[in-house]
């Protein structure tokens, strides 16, 4: 994670980049919606390879953010070798304790007192939460984003009902005027009398009159219901591409804030075990000494072994309510890391199998 600041830096200036995308084109939609409104002339350029191209950067810096997420993975791994070292000797400390076991057994406990496990743990989680920042951020500015577009397709779709409401009734008056059309030209096939015939060709042009006038809004009205239509397969599309970006996200933050717990858990484990080692090895020189002293001594051993005990019996009563709470935190992760490897299985691959600028 020598690299985290850096990665990070470029994180942020992806979603900054995602952001202002995913603005401009719900910009677009809204001020193809006002037009709408004002009956100004629309011209959508929400193509799709404006969303593709958005698409296309969403999917890279997600990339970008699962590889960090699998590399705090790895540094978690590396926890139970730290605690391990800790646990063991070191090679000098070995070496001094065949002279001066003493002397090692302080030398390794002054290196317990002095070990920055817990600054590495609080590193870890800070660059977690560092992560889950950005993700949070972005999720925010998607369900605002998904929720403006949502309400604009909300009044298109009513626009659109009305619109082909409104043609059908014009197709219908239309279609009801070609009878009286036809049995106009009819009457003024047969008509002789020419005042009579005057009168009849003056009443079939206003009906032709209205009848192109019928046609024409029929052309508006159809015209007006294709752009609706276009707009709403639009914002149709571009409210997908949010829900699923959305769902990455909540993906992300998922796999990241249950690992945060698990790195909580295990770390506390490690802790307990380590402290548990330090005790074992206390008591088996208390013991070796133990055999040397005397009775009063052994007394007072007595006193400090009904005390432990009594301690020991408290730890393992409170033991059941750990393993519980720390099995929950393991199922829960089992599940978001299942959650994460089917939306990034290439992302997962490449670190499993070491794929790097392959």
């Amino acid at each position: 994670m020598a690299d985290f600041g850096t990665q990070i830096e470029k994180s942020q200036r992806d979603f900054a980049q995602a952001q202002a995308q995913i603005s401009q084109i719900t910009e677009r939609i809204a001020v193809a919606r006002a037009k709408i409104g004002a009956a100004g002339e629309i011209g959508l350029d929400i193509e799709n390879a404006t969303l593709a191209d958005v698409q296309s950067h969403t999917d890279a810096m997600n990339a970008n953010i699962a590889e960090l997420i699998m590399g705090l993975d790895d540094v978690t791994a590396g926890f139970s070798k730290d605690f391990e070292e800790l646990r063991s000797k070191t090679g000098w400390e070995s070496f001094v304790g065949v002279f001066a076991k003493g002397k090692s057994e302080s030398m390794r406990a002054e290196r317990l007192r002095s070990a920055s496990i817990d600054e590495k743990l609080q590193d870890l989680i800070a660059k977690s939460d560092t992560i889950v920042k950005l993700l949070d951020g972005q999720l925010s500015v998607l369900n605002a984003q998904k929720a403006k577009v949502e309400s604009n397709l909300g009044d298109t779709l009513t626009e659109r009902e009305e619109t082909v409401a409104g043609l059908e009734g014009l197709r219908a008056e239309i279609l009801a005027m070609d009878p009286k059309i036809i049995e106009l030209e009819n009457r003024i096939s047969m008509e002789q009398d020419a005042a009579a015939r005057t009168r009849l060709e003056t009443e079939l042009a206003d009906l032709n009159m209205r009848y192109n006038a019928l046609v024409q809004d029929e052309q508006v009205a159809i015209a007006k219901s294709q752009t609706l239509e276009r707009y709403i397969e639009q914002g149709k599309t571009w409210v997908d591409s949010l829900t699923n970006q959305a769902a990455t996200q909540m993906v992300l933050i998922n796999k990241l804030m249950t690992d945060t717990k698990q790195r909580v858990v295990l770390y506390d484990a490690l802790t307990k075990s380590l402290k548990t080692a330090q005790q074992q090895d206390i008591a088996h020189r208390i013991n070796e000494i133990g055999v040397k002293t005397d009775q009063e001594a052994q007394v007072a051993m007595a006193g400090i072994g009904a005390a432990t005990n009594a301690r020991m019996a408290e730890m393992l009563e409170a033991h059941g309510d750990q393993m519980v709470f720390a099995r929950k935190v393991l199922e829960d992760k089992a599940k978001a890391d299942e959650r994460f490897a089917r939306r990034f299985a290439a992302i997962v691959e490449k670190h499993d199998k070491n794929l790097y600028g392959s």
